[in-house]
């Protein structure tokens, strides 16, 4: 069967990994609130994933072994097809008042500014990724408040780059850490307990810091250098752990593990789908007259029980979702020799 040799090809974590923060999303848009306090579910499940998304592009072009020149073209040509793509469904969602904040089309733009740094060693882009972990913050304060009667220009990029939902420039570290952890072979024990103890490290002193500093920031969207570096961290351990847990070596455990995982797999394997159907749902759900800002416990619980059947019987029957099938239908480009993983 079909499916038998594209899941060879997938490392199980980071579809697990993927299909916890669409959980998470779901649970942040759908979970009732009786105060204002924030949940776990706040903001990190949209880190994860974009962190996740570094990871992707990373393993779409060459994983641990970069591209050769001459390979590179197709994939950058598919990448920024899908940006394009993503870009449009993220603003056609959008504009249908569901209720949530859209990432899609932010999630574009961040593909677009990585394009160009794709192929840089590790050191490189650690040192970039500080470098937009400091200056991202700074320049979005500075910009100041940029209302709707500016020009238009000056609008996109306040919107999009420094003072929206998910600004780009500050949440370009998540993605070159995704990038930098595809580099570092995830397969390879070494690497995936690094990244726990990295991830876990970085978590300490991002959330330590509101601890020990009262006037330091750890909030959810806060877009804080303390919030990125905890919430990142955060991302960066889970994955790390993911793919310890699930490996081939762990045997019997991670057989198991995989196994019992499967729905969440199968899930974060056709995440692009997973998100869209829910954007619809919840905008139905507005759109039939619900006025409370959470829809509660059932939606959840159900739109949770049939994305886990849904997903589970189509990735085992057919293989790719919907909208993943129509994405690599325009993008995809393979390469002699080259296995796709994501």
């Amino acid at each position: 069967m079909q499916i038998r040799s594209d899941m060879r090809n997938r490392i199980v974590a980071i579809d697990v990994a993927r299909g916890l923060a669409i959980i998470g999303m779901f649970a942040a848009h759908a979970i009732p609130r009786e105060s204002a306090a924030e949940l776990l579910v706040d903001g990190r499940p949209s880190i994860l994933f974009a962190t996740l998304a570094g990871v992707s592009l990373g393993i779409m072009t060459g994983s641990a072994h970069p591209l050769a020149r001459g390979q590179r073209s197709d994939r950058v040509v598919g990448i920024l097809v899908r940006a394009l793509f993503l870009f449009l469904l993220g603003v056609v969602l959008a504009i249908l008042h569901s209720g949530v904040a859209v990432i899609l089309h932010f999630y574009a733009l961040m593909f677009l500014l990585l394009i160009p740094l794709l192929f840089l060693r590790r050191w490189l882009l650690g040192l970039i990724g500080i470098a937009f972990l400091i200056g991202a913050p700074v320049l979005g304060a500075a910009q100041g408040d940029v209302d709707a009667d500016a020009p238009p220009v000056a609008y996109f990029i306040d919107y999009f780059f420094l003072n929206g939902t998910y600004p780009v420039l500050i949440w370009m570290p998540f993605l070159l850490a995704g990038l930098i952890i595809a580099r570092s072979d995830l397969r390879r024990p070494k690497t995936q307990v690094a990244l726990v103890g990295v991830g876990g490290s970085a978590a300490f002193a991002g959330y330590g810091a509101a601890v020990v500093f009262p006037g330091v920031s750890v909030e959810a969207h806060s877009g804080s250098i303390a919030e990125v570096i905890g919430s990142g961290g955060l991302a960066i351990a889970l994955i790390g752990g993911l793919l310890w847990l699930t490996s081939v070596e762990r045997r019997f455990p991670g057989r198991a593990l995989r196994g019992i995982l499967w729905p969440v797999g199968a899930t974060g394997s056709m995440a692009l789908t997973v998100y869209t159907l829910q954007i619809l749902a919840l905008a139905i759900v507005v759109a039939g007259g619900r006025e409370i800002d959470y829809p509660g416990w059932p939606l959840l619980l159900w739109m949770l029980l049939l994305t886990f059947i849904v997903a589970g019987l189509w990735r085992f029957f057919v293989g790719k979702g919907p909208l993943e099938r129509l994405l690599a239908a325009l993008t995809r480009t393979p390469l002699p020799g080259q296995s796709r993983f994501s």
